[in-house]
């Protein structure tokens, strides 16, 4: 009777502890021309980034296993600058399923290339809101915390900003930290940037135009494809208006880096003056990738969205 009271409590336990977390993300560490012994070292982090990532509760919401945000990270090593201490870059990618469909739409693809850490096997990956104790667990919470906030976006009009605001925070913490990324005057597209576009007002309208595009848009697919469309439309004439009054924006850049491949897709099997519409608006507000808006007119895609079935908010 113990044994089976016991077993019923770590059961009980097991399944609280697994609706608690809000990443499902997957952790993927390469590194080319390292020793075989650096390999070892980075397979042993890629275990801990991990547990770090999806172990932890990093919002005061009860997930479903079937709600977590799917997510991956790709940490590429390039090199190795002392005992400890590695630099490379860090791809960030997150999703969220379509409502009553089986498809998930991208909601943030980003490549960081300042990232510097340091990583001792088997130590713990130590990591707390109010400070900065290293620079690897600050960056991976702050992109815990970046892919949450874009979620929530797509589901509740700025319904990110807690996240974002946690996000926020970490870069405040890390200004006199030595590595790169976290100061504005290192340049003009780091994560000091991304989170001053984020909460500049002049900006509003792009995170506005994420629940637009998902929960109006896309969320609505398969009741009115052409409502959807239409809607869709609605959120790029919002982007298209930031970007005329603040054009280059980083964050802008992301979305359409985000997107571009799916409003093809979309709009490939629209009604002519629709695509035309589209294709203006795209070309405008991403410039450099015209030639690949042009394929709108130029091809009918089979692939368009479907998707598994939407989270609950």
């Amino acid at each position: 009777m113990k044994k089976l009271l016991l077993s019923f409590l770590i059961l009980f336990f097991s399944i609280t502890f697994s609706r608690s977390q809000e990443l499902q993300c997957m952790i993927q560490i390469s590194s080319p021309g390292m020793s075989e012994t650096d390999r070892q070292i980075l397979q042993t982090l890629q275990s801990d980034i991990y547990e770090f990532i999806n172990q932890r509760n990093w919002t005061d919401y009860q997930y479903e296993p079937e709600e977590r945000i799917e997510a991956s990270i790709l940490i590429t090593v390039n090199e190795k600058v002392g005992s400890d201490e590695y630099r490379g870059t860090i791809q960030v990618q997150s999703r969220r399923p379509v409502y009553q469909t089986s498809y998930s739409s991208p909601i943030i693809n980003h490549n960081d290339r300042d990232f510097i850490f340091r990583y001792v096997e088997d130590q713990p990956l130590e990591y707390a809101d109010n400070t900065h104790t290293s620079n690897l667990t600050s960056v991976l919470a702050y992109y815990a915390y970046l892919i949450i906030g874009f979620d929530f976006d797509t589901f509740t009009p700025m319904g990110g900003t807690p996240y974002f605001e946690k996000a926020q925070a970490i870069v405040n913490l890390a200004q006199n930290a030595p590595e790169r990324g976290w100061k504005s005057f290192e340049g003009q597209r780091n994560r000091y940037w991304l989170m001053e576009n984020i909460f500049n007002s002049r900006y509003s309208n792009v995170r506005q135009a994420l629940y637009t595009y998902h929960r109006l848009g896309f969320d609505r697919m398969t009741e009115n494809m052409e409502m959807a469309r239409t809607e869709v439309v609605n959120a790029l004439e919002m982007l298209q208006r930031t970007h005329r009054q603040r054009p280059g924006s980083y964050l802008m850049s992301i979305i359409m880096t985000t997107k571009g491949d799916e409003l093809v897709n979309l709009f490939s099997e629209a009604p002519a003056m629709e695509k035309n519409q589209v294709v203006q608006i795209l070309s405008e507000i991403d410039p450099a990738n015209s030639a690949r808006y042009r394929r709108i007119n130029q091809q009918q895609s089979g692939s368009g969205p479907g998707g598994a079935q939407g989270r609950p908010r």
